[in-house]
């Protein structure tokens, strides 16, 4: 009852929301600057998609014209750098950080600030499922625990629930711990979920990969599974680590950047919109509750996006301050 009140509460308060869009759109139109539509890349993860529907509409509240445009999260940057989509807003350090580099390396786009936000991301557990085994989310533990994981189709071998293939992940760890794992890749982002909900209400077994900040924080609590702690010599260096044979025998990285980005020519053309990006600072609890409207309450990304607007205003309004 408690999600449907809320539901038609966020329903009537967005309808209220985009009219007041509307007349203050024409009425701040200087702020932003150009009249030319600043293009938002979208990605395939929940809270990126929530997130850049929040700003283009925190954008469109200082008379921005804003499209939005489904661009593969490894092109994003030579897509910014060409003018192409102007600003990036979820730039994980761990997948992105190298090809971020490269682009800053070749010019055209410009960092554009960080969030309060810290990432981490890797095999995780929750903890109606570290409770089964003891000794997790230690990776030893788990490796003892594998027949948990098993399932009628894996031959034996405990299950890792991957993202999508196209995320590129690498699963050389399994092998170099040997551990009696074997992956198995979703479709989409959101399968990750049905996955998770579908072993959550059967009380089985899962180890899957996750990131924070996701809703999962505060919906299903849980904790990653602690590998050997990350070297770079982890990754170019066989002698190095638990197994003298293999790289790749340690966990990830911890507390990873979480940082914007934009167009080179972006101060200059909307200046307004450039300030507000670079004043824009998501916490770990602001991306989460960003994932909760969809991924949980079932909105859609527009719709989740006005929810979290209109929940937060003391977050966003002093973005928006002294733009004139």
């Amino acid at each position: 009852m408690k999600n449907i009140v809320r539901k038609l509460l966020n329903i009537v308060s967005t309808t209220m929301l985009v009219l007041g869009f509307f007349s203050l759109n024409n009425a701040n139109a200087e702020k932003c600057g150009s009249t030319d539509t600043i293009n938002i890349p979208l990605h395939n993860w929940t809270s990126q998609v929530v997130m850049s529907h929040v700003v283009g509409q925190l954008f469109y509240k200082i008379g921005c014209k804003v499209s939005y445009k489904s661009t593969e999260s490894q092109q994003v940057y030579e897509s910014i750098r060409t003018g192409d989509n102007i600003i990036a807003l979820e730039i994980w350090e761990r997948p992105f950080g190298k090809l971020f580099k490269e682009a800053l390396d070749k010019g055209g786009i410009i960092e554009a600030g960080k969030h309060d936000a810290i990432t981490r991301e890797g095999w995780w557990l929750p903890n109606f499922v570290i409770e089964m085994c003891p000794g997790l989310p230690n990776w030893k533990a788990l490796k003892k625990c594998s027949d948990m994981f098993v399932r009628s189709d894996s031959n034996g071998k405990g299950v890792y629930v991957d993202g999508p293939i196209e995320w590129l992940h690498d699963t050389r760890r399994i092998e170099a711990l040997g551990m009696n794992f074997v992956t198995m890749n979703v479709k989409k982002a959101n399968d990750l979920w049905i996955e998770l909900e579908t072993a959550y209400n059967k009380k089985e077994a899962i180890v899957l990969f996750n990131w924070s900040p996701n809703f999962t924080d505060s919906l299903y609590g849980g904790q990653f599974v602690e590998f050997p702690t990350f070297n770079e010599k982890c990754i170019t260096n066989e002698s190095w680590g638990v197994n003298s044979n293999m790289t790749h025998d340690c966990g990830d990285p911890v507390g990873g950047y979480l940082k914007k980005a934009a167009w080179h020519g972006m101060p200059k053309k909307w200046p307004g919109a450039y300030k507000v990006l670079t004043r824009i600072n998501f916490t770990t609890n602001n991306i989460g509750d960003m994932a909760i409207y969809v991924d949980v309450d079932r909105m859609a990304y527009a719709q989740a996006a006005s929810s979290w607007i209109i929940d937060n205003k003391n977050v966003w309004e002093p973005w928006l301050s002294d733009l004139e």
